[in-house]
């Protein structure tokens, strides 16, 4: 998913004059969150031109820092609590841990930002003893309703405990944007694994929003590495824009297909067979077996009129079955050579440091627009214009310019 390209340039204005607006606001009456005020003095020093390099590298320790100074004692006792317990493999802390980044309470989130820059400091340590190599593998999952992919991963995890990893399964849930609930949380999945002391998992809610499965997965997944897990395993359901998300957190994105059904190739977007580094045929066994060769040709066939993405790996497709471990070995070890493959070239490593861009602007976004959201100019003609769209009197676009131009001629210059 590239973020970038889509700010087109009426938002990139509306960016403008929101960032001026943000760093013109006295103090006391700027957010305390920790990313947005790191995303204004970013801003500061980028108009200023002066001390940019040092500020950028004194930015995130200086606003940690403040934040440190501004714990009160129970804060920083929790927060030594997490982080010890953490680091200590406790799964208890992870799960907490978690909760408290998923949380949408103000201080809250603070306090998580905290404790991810520990994690995060932590983590580099690790990766530096590492020769600089990251110590986890990150692989995300997707596929059509019907595909497996819950017994595949119960399989797959299974097997790699036996085999001496510390497995984590991240299970990205469509929550509702109307009631907020979610389709998987309710209920109990992989029963096997979850009962396996080497492995952990944890519903990822998405909110309802894209900003919302990048930041609470991704920051999910950091939290994952610091306890000690070196495979994090990333789940969604069904094929839509959360895959788009997930597909760029993960270092090998895979693509689980079942062998039934009637045209398998229209069901499925061409965009994310184009982001699949692997496609798995599920379900290959029995009355299924002859089905799941056709889909496997198919999709071999259209796989060779695709786009490479790396240089270093051709995408391919390999039949499994959940059911008899057939193919499961040989897929686990596909993606053990990607990723050998991957480190080798230096790809993996740079695919992470483009991820973590695209993370950033997908939480700038979502800032930029609860802050509009929240403006008084705009809140006060939002309603109104509203009403106007619906019956049709002005069009969408004039109504969001004119609710733009609300915004930026109250906001100062």
């Amino acid at each position: 998913m590239k973020l970038m390209p889509y700010v087109f340039p009426k938002m990139r204005r509306f960016g403008f004059s929101l960032l001026r607006h943000i760093s013109s606001l006295p103090s006391a009456s700027r957010t305390c969150c920790l990313h947005r005020r790191v995303f204004t003095g970013s801003y500061t020093s980028t108009i200023t031109g002066h001390g940019f390099q040092q500020h950028r590298r004194n930015m995130s320790s200086s606003a940690l820092r403040q934040h440190i100074q501004d714990l009160s004692g129970a804060e920083q006792r929790l927060l030594d609590k997490l982080y010890e317990g953490l680091i200590g493999g406790q799964r208890a802390s992870l799960a907490e841990s978690i909760t408290l980044v998923e949380t949408q309470h103000p201080r809250k989130k603070e306090l998580a930002q905290v404790l991810l820059q520990r994690v995060l400091a932590y983590r580099r340590e690790q990766e530096s003893r590492n020769g600089g190599k990251p110590v986890a593998f990150r692989v995300g999952l997707s596929g059509p309703p019907g595909a497996g992919k819950s017994s595949f991963i119960e399989v797959v995890g299974k097997m790699l405990t036996g085999r001496g990893h510390k497995v984590s399964v991240l299970a990205v849930d469509p929550s509702s944007c109307t009631t907020g609930g979610s389709l998987m949380g309710d209920k109990t999945r992989m029963t096997e694994l979850s009962r396996d002391m080497d492995a952990f998992i944890r519903p990822s809610p998405a909110s309802g929003t894209l900003g919302g499965v990048t930041r609470t997965t991704n920051e999910a997944v950091v939290l994952c590495e610091g306890a000690g897990y070196d495979i994090v395993l990333v789940e969604t359901v069904g094929v839509g824009q959360s895959e788009f998300a997930v597909a760029d957190m993960v270092d090998m994105f895979v693509l689980l297909i079942p062998p039934a059904g009637g045209d398998e190739l229209q069901g499925i977007k061409r965009g994310i067979i184009e982001r699949a580094d692997l496609v798995v045929v599920t379900k290959a066994d029995g009355d299924l077996m002859g089905p799941a060769r056709r889909i496997q040709a198919e999709y071999t066939s259209a796989l060779k009129l695709l786009r490479r993405q790396s240089k270093s790996w051709n995408p391919e497709v390999v039949r499994a079955s959940s059911h008899t471990n057939d193919g499961i070995p040989e897929v686990w070890a596909m993606l053990e050579s990607y990723r050998d493959a991957m480190l080798a070239s230096g790809e993996l490593q740079g695919r992470r440091r483009a991820q973590q861009k695209v993370w950033m602007w997908s939480l700038i976004q979502d800032n930029a627009l609860a802050h509009f959201q929240n403006h008084p100019s705009v809140r006060g003609a939002l309603p109104q214009l509203e009403q106007r769209v619906t019956r049709g009197e002005i069009s969408p676009g004039l109504a969001a310019d004119l609710l733009l131009k609300a915004f930026t001629s109250s906001s100062p210059k």
